[in-house]
């Protein structure tokens, strides 16, 4: 009964989130149309341009950006004072109220096939929009920004620095929307994702500064002309996405020919790669370090393949040291031979070391995988006697700590409403965005 509350709180939370975005987008549009719109020139520009943005997304909202032009657009229009040297007066309300509805106009061909914007997505956008245009238009409404910066260098670099502050804000609202929803610690995800700012993330607030400090100057021809760069450079992201994309699949190609040759039970390494995952962002790890992590869970059983007669249910756990050191080996010399990194084949190599001597990679790996196999042994309601062996086995197999994280994972998973242990079909499909946030 005690543990309800802290159930539901993550969803309440992000329900809260979503809600101030509604109310704050809708606040926005009723005030707009109350009013009326401040320079509907500029307005109709730039909502054409984050409308096309959103036409142009790449996926359904759970990437970090999915629509960078329009989010170029929407930061943009936060940004701009002037319009080819004449004043603005559109304000905060009309920036959210022309970038919502814009956005909404973008978003009507994707939901009508089916991937449509999230709304995490939707969300993070509208908050993080309205945050830059509160920093910006009251200060140069009110005439102190040209008063201290005039039109020159240090005006762009208020609007750079403003910029940079917006993306730190909208890094730790995703990294803390991410964390009630999953539970997983803050500072993993918040430094995940700066880390991903270095990808799209950069271009998209130079463009977006670029077309606020260009408009200003040269008018609304600007716009088409600046877009053109960052239609390009996501045209190069959308195909190295698709690279990865392919890369991911061949590996979870290759880890099934375990269980396509009888080696392995059927979706033993998915669950154990699923599971690693969860273990992993539970002890604080982030960005390459989980891919690693993934790929080598997946692939931790290919060096059965290289046995005469395969173990009785793929189940190494039980062998004898030396056993279990030569099929990791010969595991590793296969990975190894596909291309893979050779962080993974390092994991793979080092399943049967002593935890001590091991990384902590290898470590979530094999303890991940000795859950699954005893779960298995001990039938449907097993997955607590599996964790207190694994726990009486922590003086010599396993390290404490990995353990406590799977522990932790477990009661979380058991925890959801109709939630079962990490790597069943029903508990991947409850999860939300486990590895599109890698980005």
């Amino acid at each position: 009964m005690t543990a309800r509350p802290a159930v539901r709180l993550p969803a309440a939370l992000t329900a809260a989130v979503r809600a101030a975005a509604a109310l704050l987008a809708a606040g926005a549009l009723g005030a707009t149309l109350w009013r009326g719109v401040e320079d509907p020139g500029t307005a109709l520009a730039f909502g054409v341009l984050i409308a096309v943005g959103e036409l142009a997304r790449w996926g359904s909202g759970k990437g970090r950006e999915p629509a960078p032009l329009g989010a170029a657009g929407a930061l943009a229009y936060a940004l701009v004072g002037e319009c080819a040297g004449r004043p603005g007066q559109h304000g905060v309300l009309q920036v959210l109220a022309v970038v919502v509805a814009a956005g909404l106009v973008g978003a009507v061909p994707h939901v009508a096939l089916g991937r449509g914007p999230c709304l995490d997505h939707i969300a993070r956008r509208v908050l993080t929009v309205g945050f830059a245009a509160l920093c910006f238009q009251p200060l140069y409404d009110s005439g102190r920004l040209t008063a201290a910066t005039g039109n020159g260098p240090a005006y762009a670099v208020v609007i750079v620095t403003l910029l940079a502050l917006t993306a730190l804000y909208d890094a730790v609202l995703a990294a803390a929307m991410a964390h009630v929803r999953s539970g997983w610690p803050f500072g993993p995800l918040l430094r995940e994702e700066l880390r991903g700012m270095s990808g799209i993330g950069p271009a998209v607030c130079a463009t977006g500064a670029v077309m606020a400090l260009a408009v200003a100057v040269a008018g609304l021809w600007a716009l088409p002309v600046l877009s053109l760069p960052l239609l390009l450079t996501q045209l190069a992201f959308r195909r190295c996405a698709a690279v990865r994309t392919t890369y991911r699949q061949t590996i979870a190609s290759l880890a099934r020919a375990t269980e396509i040759a009888g080696c392995t039970p059927t979706g033993h390494a998915r669950r154990v790669a699923d599971l690693s995952g969860a273990m992993g962002r539970e002890l604080g790890l982030a960005g390459l370090d989980l891919g690693v992590l993934e790929y080598a869970a997946l692939m931790h059983d290919i060096g059965q393949l290289s046995l005469v007669d395969p173990v009785p249910d793929g189940a190494t756990a039980v062998l004898p040291g030396p056993e279990q050191r030569r099929i990791a080996l010969l595991g590793g010399a296969v990975v190894r031979r596909t291309g893979v990194a050779p962080a993974v084949a390092v994991v793979v190599e080092r399943q049967a070391d002593p935890y001590r001597e091991q990384p902590l990679t290898a470590r979530i790996v094999r303890t991940a995988n000795a859950y699954d196999e005893m779960a298995r042994e001990e039938g449907p309601h097993g997955s607590l006697g599996a964790l207190e062996r694994l726990r009486l086995a922590t003086g010599r197999d396993h390290q404490p700590e990995v353990v406590e994280a799977l522990a932790r994972v477990l009661a979380r998973a058991r925890g959801r409403p109709g939630g079962r242990r990490p790597g069943s079909a029903r508990g991947r499909a409850a999860r939300t965005g486990r590895a599109a946030e890698r980005g």
